[in-house]
């Protein structure tokens, strides 16, 4: 996709800055525009390729290039019970330790990244006039609309209230790009975008939207927002019905890319600057660096050891430079262990092509639990325990035993099915356990978690380009 960051410049003109200017503020850099740029429906699939390209971020060690997707596991498992740093310093470690500050240079990359998906979606919509097709036309808008629900989900549950910016804004639009509406207004955003996205889109791509991706990820909104919970289930139905199964090796999910589990994940290439990401070298510690990020805690390796079945092997390692840490395998650089010494691989580490899964098969049977729970604390219903007993006998577990199944059981099937997937911080929050098992994770191991910790701060860097407009949120 290199060549889509140069196009994503010459569709948009815009430049994204970390330090001095507004990052939604266009400034010229060529002579082309979007007003003049867009003259058919190719022309048009270049921006909506450019805006997975946006998801996808950069990689690189720039603190001033957007990371998006390559960052996320910071504001979400190291925000959890399930990973932390290896050697508690730098900006990292603040979120671990419950302590991140709106100076945070990684959070407001994240913001950053995701309003700039935003822009790149809201661009493709204001150009769909120029696509003939009213079929094509009509997937083009349920493409953007799906990713622009993915941004504003992943956003919206992170920071809480947030400006709402559902079209192509200009540089002098300072109150709309800085006044923060609430987070049922934007929920109100990502249904409408996602029902849209349902009607108009196919199961043709696994790395791009698809029709199930939408009724997957709007199972997941409805069960997040407003516990419509008949309609997660229909949804969550209507995806166990279209094809997609559990693999039965675990380690295949990850290693197999693209395969009947995978409903949607952002693909990376490897050995390609422009296609490949870093997080996988980053979480082993295993390219030359002395820091490590994303390492397991002995919680989660508890978790795991008593309850992950065939899971663990596949789940987490000792490290093989100090034993007593522990690494998330679940992406290794294209497969590859690093040798003995964990360091020594065949390619450049810091270049793996393993994509990124953000929704699979295996989610969705335990959402399909959730919804058919409809937030009671146990059900006894077969339907909810046939879907999740099907996880666990992937796992090659005892399915339930005593035909009641609780929400404890089921977040703790979430927590060692998805380990290391950016779900835990948000299954604890949606399920209500988030202050019960934070504060007792916080206190175990000397942190400071408070119930403000649940979502981030605003970036210091927004409030104060907003001069007045932008309130931050409690605690910060």
């Amino acid at each position: 996709m290199k060549e889509l960051k140069i196009i994503i410049v010459l569709l948009i003109g815009i430049v994204i800055s970390s330090c001095d200017s507004d990052f939604l503020s266009p400034e010229p850099s060529s002579g082309i525009t979007s007003a003049t740029y867009y003259k058919d429906a190719s022309e048009v699939q270049t921006a909506i390729i450019a805006i997975y390209d946006g998801i996808q971020g950069i990689n690189s060690t720039r603190t001033q290039d957007l990371h998006a997707v390559q960052y996320e596991y910071y504001l979400t498992e190291m925000r959890s019970d399930n990973t932390r740093t290896k050697s508690q310093e730098g900006e990292a470690a603040q979120f671990e330790s419950y302590s991140v500050e709106a100076t945070n240079g990684i959070v407001s990359n994240y913001y950053g990244s995701f309003f700039n998906v935003i822009m790149r979606a809201n661009t493709v919509l204001a150009n769909l006039d120029v696509v003939t097709d009213p079929d094509t036309k009509k997937a083009f808008e349920a493409e953007a609309k799906f990713l622009r629900a993915y941004a504003y989900f992943n956003l919206v549950r992170l920071f809480g209230d947030l400006p709402l910016i559902d079209r192509v804004i200009g540089p002098l639009e300072k109150e709309i790009q800085y006044t923060r509406v609430s987070t049922s207004t934007i929920y109100d955003l990502i249904e409408n975008d996602l029902e849209t996205a349902v009607v108009g889109l196919d199961n043709s791509y696994t790395t791009r939207a698809s029709k199930a991706a939408a009724q997957a990820l709007l199972a997941k909104v409805y069960l997040t927002d407003d516990k419509n919970y008949s309609r997660a289930q229909s949804l969550c139905e209507d995806v166990m019905g279209s094809g997609f199964e559990l693999l039965d090796n675990f380690n295949d999910v990850f290693y197999t890319e693209r395969n009947k589990e995978i409903i949607f994940a952002i693909g990376f290439e490897s050995g390609l600057t422009a296609d490949s990401q870093n997080f996988s070298a980053e979480w082993l510690n295993g390219v030359g660096r002395t820091v490590g990020v994303n390492y397991v805690t002995t919680d989660a390796v508890n978790a795991l050891e008593e309850s992950g079945g065939d899971r663990t092997a596949f789940s987490y390692r000792i490290d093989p430079a100090q034993i007593s840490q522990n690494q998330v395998t679940k992406y290794l650089p294209d497969g590859q262990d690093g040798g003995d010494d964990g360091r020594t691989f065949e390619g450049d580490a810091r270049l793996a092509g393993n994509d990124w899964i953000v929704l699979r098969y295996a989610d969705v049977l335990l959402m399909h639990a959730e919804a058919i729970m409809a937030g009671a604390l146990e059900t006894t219903s077969s339907n909810a325990i046939e879907s999740y007993n099907k996880v666990r006998e992937r796992a090659g577990l005892e399915d339930d035993e005593d035909g009641t199944l609780t929400i404890d059981e089921l977040l703790l099937e979430r927590r060692v099915e998805l380990a290391f997937e950016n779900q835990r911080l948000f299954d604890l929050i949606r399920l209500g356990k988030a202050q019960e098992v934070l504060s007792a994770f916080s206190a175990a191991n000397g942190y400071n978690f408070a119930s403000t910790d649940l979502i981030l701060p605003i970036p210091q860097r927004e409030i104060n380009l907003s001069q007045g407009l932008m309130s931050q949120n409690p605690g910060y």
